[in-house]
């Protein structure tokens, strides 16, 4: 909210000068420099209303404007500088079956796969990001970037539309490849935090990228990788998946349906809130020249009045 004041309000004591000095001054008549200076210093008791409202209204808005009258106004700016996130999911075969489904005996129970239930809830967890640089990392036979580091979540929530379980191979689940490719998209972030969330039901099979080669640049790049298994224990290597999160300072998580799988996301966020540093300023306007300009054309018809006249 904007505030009205004055910068140098002890000038107003020079009002007081001059009320004093009307009240007590005594006029002079000689002349010491200007040749009609005692034009201005000689009170006529026959001086009109409109001469003595324009000599005071030159001397009050002269004192204001010295006085520098300002408006200030609190701005509060925000550092929007949020985390470089990875989201790197599983897209091999097996993530078209649900969470209840026994797909090795090709039984399916569920009606929502769980790669359609991870891209929903990955989808949640992008638009509470809003700050965040986010990317995506798919992978089944091969791992690929699906959308790079970006501040447009519209964009990426439509590439996450679009994607399907098997589109990267469904015959594979190279993880150290996915984990590779994801800390090399941070590569040339400056952000100070980056975390990938890697996403999988399988365990780690056909990489071509050793998995202490993937460490060596998860490590280089600071990268924390938070590791979810999802599905039944026997699914996925929860040894591997753990090793992944210790190894970079994250954590690892399991979840056998739907719900369990949205708490994690809620628990990943809590525990990677951006903080938004917000700098607060004064903004000042100054007004100074308005009285400043009453002052002059005052002064100045005060001025042209009295050499009509004659008389001050």
């Amino acid at each position: 909210m904007a505030n009205f004041s004055f910068e140098y309000p002890y000038i107003f004591l020079l009002l007081l000068v001059f009320i004093l000095c009307a009240r007590f001054c005594k006029a002079r008549r000689e002349a010491i420099i200007f040749p009609h200076l005692d034009i201005f210093m000689e009170k006529s008791s026959k001086e009109s209303l409109l001469l003595s409202l324009l000599k005071w209204l030159a001397i009050i808005s002269a004192v204001v404007a010295l006085a520098s009258p300002i408006l200030e106004d609190n701005v509060q700016v925000e550092n929007r500088d949020g985390y470089s996130i990875a989201l790197v999911l599983d897209a091999s075969g097996s993530m078209q079956y649900g969470f209840g489904d026994n797909y090795y005996g090709l039984q399916t129970l569920s009606t929502q796969s769980k790669f359609d239930v991870s891209m929903e809830l990955a989808n949640a967890f992008v638009k509470k990001r809003k700050d965040d640089h986010i990317s995506l990392v798919v992978f089944g036979n091969f791992a690929y970037v699906a959308a790079p580091l970006t501040y447009d979540k519209k964009v990426l929530s439509e590439i996450m539309a679009n994607m399907k379980a098997g589109m990267a191979g469904s015959n594979y689940t190279v993880i150290n490849d996915a984990l590779f490719q994801s800390a090399k998209l941070f590569a040339k972030s400056k952000s100070k935090t980056k975390i990938a969330i890697l996403l999988t039901d399988g365990q780690t099979r056909g990489d071509n990228i050793p998995f202490d080669i993937a460490m060596k640049l998860v490590d280089k790049y600071g990268v924390k990788v938070y590791t979810v298994g999802i599905g039944n224990d026997r699914d996925f290597n929860k040894v591997h998946l753990v090793a992944i999160a210790q190894k970079s300072g994250g954590r690892f998580f399991s979840a056998n349906n739907k719900e369990a799988l949205s708490e994690i996301y809620k628990k990943i966020d809590m525990l990677e809130k951006s903080k938004i540093e917000s700098e607060k300023y004064i903004q000042k306007s100054y007004y100074f020249e308005f009285p400043l300009f009453i002052a002059f054309l005052s002064l100045l018809f005060y001025t042209f009045l009295l050499n009509k006249r004659g008389s001050a």
